[in-house]
């Protein structure tokens, strides 16, 4: 199973974005809310009903986190960063654009790898800036911001299918 963590100021399109093409390609993503409540107000005041709440999933099944931008706290949350950190000490996968890369930043997560976020973003994230539109590095996936949401998801595609499964999306989404 793959998790998209939702909280409060969240940017919508790099959210529904990555949400719709995944599961055009038949990937699973379960969205997550942080905020204690499955209603979620995206920066642009769009709600969106989350999935389910952090702290009633079992994350063992985790193939895949993501992390949208925004305005939002994810970093302040401990489930979320504790989660974060077990799945990257475990070599798993994780996705994150815009402003989320300063929360993997903080975590010590990007050490040893590169990583792209949104301009005035990239101070956490110390060396591991290199700047692109979107950079894979190990285990990680980062994107610069909302105009790239369809170039993260299709990324994020061919990592867990493959580049066809992500070509046959991007045809059928005429991108």
């Amino acid at each position: 199973m793959n998790y998209l963590f939702l909280d409060n100021g969240f940017e919508e399109i790099e959210a529904i974005t990555t949400i719709d093409l995944l599961r055009r390609a038949k990937i699973a993503v379960t969205t997550v809310s942080i905020t204690g409540n499955p209603m979620v107000l995206g920066a642009h005041n769009i709600a969106v009903e989350a999935d389910g709440l952090i702290e009633r999933i079992d994350f063992s099944d985790a193939e895949m986190l993501i992390l949208p931008g925004g305005q939002t706290k994810l970093g302040e949350c401990s489930a979320l960063c504790e989660l974060l950190v077990e799945h990257n000490n475990a070599g798993k996968l994780i996705a994150a654009i815009c402003a989320a890369p300063m929360v993997l930043g903080k975590l010590g997560i990007l050490k040893g790898k590169q990583a792209t976020c949104y301009p005035g973003c990239q101070e956490p994230l110390g060396e591991s800036y290199v700047g692109g539109l979107v950079v894979e590095s190990k285990n990680i996936i980062t994107a610069k911001g909302p105009g790239l949401s369809a170039d993260f998801a299709f990324c994020i595609i061919e990592r867990l299918a493959s580049s066809e499964v992500a070509d046959t999306v991007y045809d059928a989404a005429q991108y």
